[in-house]
């Protein structure tokens, strides 16, 4: 008998959820760029006890039916590519078809969902990567996504995982992070019943700058542009004024 042989599904998705899933803050971030690659304007994170009790994000994107909401929980399933040349001209964060199936093998994952006008929204329950139940929810439209007791099946993965307090900081600072390359859509995030911060869409980088950091003189616009890609933001000298945001 040889000695080589095929990982069992529910192994091969674990394996997968360490390239994916490192802490709380990643799946902030697998999540958020769904909610951005489906349209969303309105982006809410909770996060409960760090993100290892709870991580709930919402989104008031294009939501999925129920075929598509099944097929998002398969691995390597996804809308954003179809052949190898696409991947030479990738303009949508999340092309992978990973994340969802991996952070469900490593938590109690609720994915409700709807369509923009439709009705009903479908809501299916996934229990460290097996299928709990699958039916018809009332929801809005739009997709939210409950990812509880992270790790809960991989014991020896949650004892790494820092404090709630360094745990939040991670989730703040992703949240931020995309707030900043996204002003165009509005962001928030609670942490248990706390509201940390909340910003609504904005016209421009400028406005949503004044919005996390206030108001500043002396941020200074730069930016390149070079073989068709450009970078522009802003800079500032913050350490000379100490620890802030």
């Amino acid at each position: 008998m040889g000695r080589i042989a095929l990982l069992p599904s529910d192994l091969a998705n674990q394996i997968a959820a360490g390239e994916v899933v490192e802490r709380p803050a990643s799946i902030v971030k697998e999540l958020i760029e769904n909610s951005i690659d489906a349209g969303a304007r309105r982006i809410q994170v909770l996060v409960d006890m760090g993100g290892k009790r709870l991580v709930r994000v919402e989104d008031d994107g294009e939501g999925m039916g129920p075929d598509d909401a099944r097929l998002a929980l398969e691995r390597h399933a996804t809308s954003k590519i179809s052949r190898s040349d696409d991947l030479a001209a990738i303009r949508t964060l999340g092309f992978r078809g990973e994340a969802l199936p991996s952070i469900a093998s490593v938590s109690h994952f609720i994915l409700r969902t709807r369509p923009r006008g439709e009705i009903g929204g479908t809501e299916i329950r996934v229990n460290g990567g097996a299928v709990a139940s699958v039916q018809e929810a009332g929801c809005p439209e739009g997709t939210s996504i409950d990812v509880s007791d992270l790790f809960y099946n991989l014991p020896a993965r949650r004892k790494f995982l820092k404090s709630d307090t360094g745990e939040t900081a991670q989730c703040s600072r992703v949240v931020s992070q995309f707030a900043l390359g996204y002003p165009e859509i509005g962001f928030s995030l609670t942490s248990g019943n706390r509201k940390l911060f909340q910003w609504p869409p904005v016209a421009s980088l400028e406005d949503r700058l004044y919005q996390i950091f206030g108001d500043r003189q002396d941020p200074l616009p730069g930016g390149k542009s070079l073989s068709g890609c450009t970078i522009k933001g802003y800079v500032a000298a913050l350490a000379e004024e100490g620890p802030t945001r």
